[in-house]
This record gives structure tokens, sequence and C-alpha cells, in this order.
């Protein structure tokens, strides 16, 4: 990822929505080193913040209704929450939830592109997002599972104005040029009960260790795979079953 901060119509937060908080929290510190901090506040509902050193990186937190699937989920930043949903919409997408404040520390949609994949909207009020990207145990690039590319490109052009680099192989997404994520299509080895999603990489010294944890205590979906002109990454399963990539720290999508 090009950017190294949270900027406008950028990802500036990741958090995870499990069934399990503790076994989350236990799997994740392992993993990557996390310091896990629970909000106090019952009306928090157990939301916790994990920090490297003093930088918060990611979250977890219970599910809040019975529908919620257990998943990571990307949050882009915006300085109106109330335009950027009505945004959506005009595009073609759905609100699912919100705009919505939370306490004082910003302004939340949940909404979805028009082929089906969630993602988030956040209106920075005291917290911004991440404080670290691109280091080991940090968000690092963010990728769009779809398969209507044709149609998310248009969707996600209009409501946040990135810029649309489209190789051979793989289309990225970036701010002015910044990359920051990208696009994948799902062709027929995709299962049809697999829905279009979001899928955040973090960034890890070695990719085949942390494989190698993860297949004692969740799922590899795919193995430790050096990308042409790319970076070495793999795509993993927590025990309770949310998808998450990891790559090389210093290897370029």
């Amino acid at each position: 990822m090009k950017l190294d901060a949270p900027v406008t119509g950028g990802p500036c937060w990741t958090e995870l929505g499990t069934s399990d908080l503790e076994a989350a929290r236990r799997f994740y510190t392992r993993l990557f080193g996390w310091r896990p901090e629970t909000d106090p506040r019952q009306e928090a509902g157990g939301y916790t913040v994990a920090h490297l050193g003093e930088d918060a990186v990611a979250a977890l937190a219970p599910l809040y209704q019975p529908s919620q699937p257990v998943a990571w989920n990307v949050s882009f930043a915006v300085t109106d929450a109330d335009a950027a949903a009505r945004a959506v919409t005009d595009a073609g997408g759905a609100v699912l939830l919100g705009p919505m404040d939370v306490f004082d520390v910003g302004r939340l949609v949940v909404a979805a592109d028009p082929g089906g994949a969630v993602f988030q909207l956040w209106q920075a009020g005291t917290f911004p997002g991440a404080g670290l990207f691109n280091a080991p145990g940090a968000l690092g690039w963010v990728e769009l599972f779809t398969r209507e590319p044709e149609q998310a490109v248009a969707f996600y052009t209009r409501v946040f104005g990135w810029t649309v680099a489209a190789g051979e192989r793989y289309t990225q997404w970036g701010i002015g040029g910044a990359d920051f994520g990208g696009m994948v299509t799902m062709d027929d080895k995709f299962p049809p009960e697999v829905p279009a999603h979001w899928l955040p990489y973090f960034a890890v010294a070695d990719v085949d260790a942390t494989t190698a944890v993860v297949q004692r205590h969740g799922t590899v979906l795919m193995v430790p795979t050096s990308v042409p002109d790319g970076p070495r990454i793999a795509v993993l399963r927590d025990p309770q079953g949310a998808m998450f990539g990891v790559y090389r720290s210093g290897d370029g999508f």
C-alpha cells in the first residue's frame, strides 16, 4: 500500500466480527503480536482495539446481529458520512446500517456495492483510523473479490473517485495514483455460495512461518505464493471462519 496514513477515500480501518471474541484475541495476538484492549463501557459491546506498540491497527468485536457473518470488514475514510451514504445509493449500492454516531469517535455507515460486497464508511471524530500501515502485523492492502468487475469499477470510481490501474492479470485501486488495493474477478473456481467481499491483507515478516502457525489453529485457503513481479502472499482462515490475507512486509503489490 502506497498510503501510510488514513486519507479521504482510502482504507482507514479493518475490524473483525467474530463468534468467539476471546478465541479471536488469543489467535491474532499469537499470530501478529497484537496487544488487545477492550472498551470497558457496556454500550461498547466488547469492542476490542488491537495495538502494535502505541498504534491502533485493527479491531475485534462480537457479532451484533444473528445474520452477521464471521468476517473481516474494511472501512474507507470519508469527510461526510451522510453525503457518502447518499453517493452509495445514487451509484446503485445499498446502505445496510447508519449513518450513526459511535460515541465521539466518528460516524459510521455499513454499505454494500451493487455486487453485494459489504464495506464501511468512516467519518472521523476523535479517531481517524489505524495509526500504522504496511508494518508487520498492520494492514497493508485491501482486495475486492467480485463477479461484476466492470460494475465495480463504475461504482467505486463514482463513490470515491478512485484511480484504476488495469493490468493483464490484476486491477489496482488508488487515490491519485497511490495504490492501496486491488480487484479479483471471481470465476467458476469460486463456489457460488461464496459472496462478493472485501479482503484485508496484513503485512508479516515471514509468510511461510505465519502460514505454518495458521495450519495448526485455522485453515490455509491459498498456500504461500510468490506473485510474478509482486509480493509473496497467502490467504488464510481463522478458527471461527474469517478470511484474511498476509503478504511479506516490504514486497510491493
